[in-house]
């Protein structure tokens, strides 16, 4: 998602790592402000087209300080997607490039509209050396590893880290990282860079207010919104234009309630796993915050921004996001507000898993394309960016942490950043990593987020009625022959 991500990011989705968001889960996670394109367009994206080797810079001379062989003297160009995370840390890794390679010229930007921007550059042969493909507008990342137009990440990951020259890249990432970038195999297509915790977000002074703790079960739940409600708060809110946040803290709920093999079964598009009776338990579950009057008004009309921000008013108690949610809404939450995020509250003491299982994952989706002119380039601006200085920037700036495992020692953690430490810590391996949102975008974002789940949520259709639509969806995309289909190996 991105940074949001969920989006992938995301987001935050607009996505820790996180969607989702943190779009995206993108995400995720920073999810963006329009909604993703078709399978037709996405498609048209990753079709191929001209270009070749064509115009490709010719490789440098491979060397301690220049392991990747980059051409210093070629121009080095470089897309990020503008979301949650903002742009700053980014250009501050672009400034160590260009103090690395001074005769290279950097061509920078930054945009939320990755697919319209770049669609039409893949088409001609002709994109950048490296891409941060989130938002509402990422590229379909299965249709870009299908159609071969993306460059392994193979090279960058056993070249040096940038740090210590004994010890690869690899070496120094967060667990699970190096698996979300492979699809099909060894080759690794996409480096998360952030990491991104996704789950339910409250302000704790709010909940210290009606002198309440987070709800472990569902009846605690709904007891603790039934008691916001009367203080003029309603329990949840979301980003009811997106509703593919939702899944931030409904997915893992699901593999809570009925084991991480319920949410293998649906990442591969195995037939009746959307019938599973946790799947129906959880649905139900949401719901009845719909039933009961206790999502705020007006929801299902709000974007991510809209939503963050009425919850940063206090206007509502929880919060389906990532850990970009903190950065991305800093402008308005206030400085007592205490953010917080929690695991998925489960049903009961039947659930599957322990309180505390929860989504947390790579975000911010980083790619360098097969037909880029510099993709040593492209790389090395990855392989600083994974320095430990760089990732200590990124977390003081942007209030998440990244791939780089480590990179906190010294830095006062934020309220948000530290309570997803804690998270991650209680979760210990009850850590869930869904791949729709990677494997599958648009059944992802425009079928299950917004006309499955977006429609049970904004009370239009019911649970059973949003079970039965997503599972044709999810039974169409296994059937199309159109699709590359990935597994859970």
């Amino acid at each position: 998602m991105g940074s949001t991500s969920a989006d992938n990011n995301g987001t935050g989705e607009n996505s820790m790592a996180g969607v989702g968001r943190r779009a995206l889960i993108k995400r995720s996670a920073a999810l963006g402000l329009i909604s993703v394109p078709t399978m037709s367009f996405l498609s048209a994206c990753a079709s191929g087209g001209g270009g070749g080797d064509q115009g490709k810079a010719k490789a440098g001379k491979k060397t301690a300080k220049n392991p990747l062989g980059v051409n210093n003297t070629a121009q080095m160009e470089f897309v990020l997607f503008d979301g949650g995370f903002g742009k700053e840390y980014a250009e501050d890794a672009v400034k160590i490039y260009e103090k690395n390679f001074p005769k290279a010229k950097v061509k920078f930007s930054a945009t939320q509209k990755i697919q319209s921007t770049l669609q039409p550059r893949f088409n001609q042969g002709n994109p950048p050396d490296l891409i941060d493909n989130s938002g509402a507008e990422q590229m379909d990342m299965g249709v870009l590893v299908g159609k071969n137009q993306l460059a392994d990440l193979t090279p960058l990951l056993d070249s040096p880290s940038y740090d210590d020259p004994n010890k690869k890249v690899r070496d120094t990432l967060r667990p699970g990282i190096v698996e979300m970038g492979q699809f099909d195999g060894d080759k690794v297509w996409i480096l998360y860079y952030a990491y991104t915790v996704y789950g339910v977000w409250y302000s704790k002074k709010a909940l210290d207010s009606l002198d309440e703790e987070y709800p472990k079960t569902w009846d605690q739940m709904l007891a603790v919104c039934a008691k916001a409600k009367k203080k003029g708060m309603a329990g949840w809110t979301y980003a009811g234009k997106y509703p593919y946040y939702i899944p931030f803290s409904l997915y893992p709920m699901i593999g809570k309630v009925g084991g991480r093999e319920v949410l293998d079964a649906i990442d591969n598009l195995e037939p009746n796993a959307w019938k599973h009776p946790a799947v129906k338990a959880c649905f139900e579950a949401y719901y009845e915050l719909y039933k009961k009057g206790y999502i705020l008004k007006g929801t299902p009309g709000l974007d991510h921004i809209q939503s963050q921000t009425a919850w940063a008013k206090g206007k509502a108690l929880f919060l389906p996001n990532g850990s970009w949610v903190e950065n991305e809404s800093a402008k308005v939450i206030p400085a007592d507000f205490e953010v917080t995020v929690s695991a998925p509250t489960g049903l009961d003491e039947s659930d599957k898993m322990p309180f505390g299982a929860i989504w947390a994952s790579g975000g911010e989706p980083f790619i360098v394309p097969a037909k880029a002119k510099n993709g040593q380039g492209g790389m090395e601006q990855l392989r600083i960016m994974l320095s430990e200085a760089s990732s200590k920037n990124f977390t003081s700036k942007v209030k998440s942490l990244t791939a780089y495992n480590g990179g906190t020692d010294g830095i006062e953690l934020t309220p948000g950043l530290t309570s997803g430490v804690a998270a991650l810590e209680l979760a210990g391996e009850n850590v869930l990593n869904p791949r729709l949102q990677d494997w599958y975008v648009q059944l992802q974002k425009e079928k299950i987020g917004v006309a499955g789940l977006g429609e049970m949520m904004a009370g239009r259709i019911t649970p059973a009625e949003a079970i039965k639509k997503i599972q044709a969806f999810a039974d169409e995309t296994a059937k199309d022959s159109s699709v590359k289909h990935y597994k859970h190996q």
